[in-house]
């Protein structure tokens, strides 16, 4: 039975369909999980980036305008509001994470997703 890969996925991102592609080409199956569409929750974005070792600044999507537009890029923004943020606004949570048997990781740069294949 093909082990089953769980990708935050957006697909307008080059990077996030690269590492589609990747977890296809492995032999797994690919739970693909659009999270622009699904959204976010405070305790589900809290275990993500607690299983892959990150903060939620370090999970920032830094390149989002809203990250600027919200004042989100100073330091002094707590990863509290950080999260709050996230959850009205996914696009600021960067991509694509992965989720599988072997761990949980933000897959960038692209080939860390071989890291959990």
């Amino acid at each position: 039975m093909a082990k089953t890969i769980t990708i935050y996925h957006n697909p307008k991102c080059s990077a996030s369909r690269q590492v589609l592609e990747m977890i296809e080409a492995s032999g797994a199956k690919a739970n693909v999980v659009e999270y622009l569409k699904a959204g976010w929750t405070k305790p589900q974005l809290k275990k993500l980036f607690a299983d892959a070792g990150l903060t939620a600044r370090q999970a920032l999507r830094t390149k989002a305008a809203e990250a600027e537009e919200l004042g989100l890029l100073e330091p002094k923004v707590s990863d509290a509001k950080l999260i709050d943020a996230m959850v009205a606004h996914p696009v600021l949570v960067e991509r694509p994470f992965v989720v599988g048997a072997k761990g949980t990781l933000l897959a960038r740069p692209k080939e860390r997703v071989r890291e959990i294949l």
